[in-house]
């Protein structure tokens, strides 16, 4: 059993040897429930990852520049008066 504090802002610091035990990170979501006379902390079930978005790792870096329009053409950055090479299918 370990003992901790509450902060003037009634936050605690759950010891590290219980968030490895746990696999609580940085950011994981607990539930705290008020049991008689004491206090449960439960870790919610997280939801399975499917295929998709989530599996994929979409959004997950950020970047400071604008992002692209989805009808964005890469021939628009060809400089004026240079031939384009076109792809001619392989046989």
């Amino acid at each position: 059993m370990s003992t901790v504090s509450v902060t003037s802002k009634g936050q605690i610091t759950i010891p590290l040897s219980l968030r490895k035990r746990l696999g609580l990170q940085q950011g994981s979501r607990v539930e705290l429930v008020v049991v008689n006379d004491h206090l449960e902390v439960h870790l919610p079930e997280q939801p399975a990852v499917t295929d998709g978005l989530a599996s994929s790792g979409f959004g997950l870096l950020k970047s400071s520049k604008a992002a692209v329009p989805a009808d964005f053409d890469a021939a628009t950055l060809a400089v004026p008066g240079q031939r384009v090479r076109k792809s001619v299918p392989q046989r």
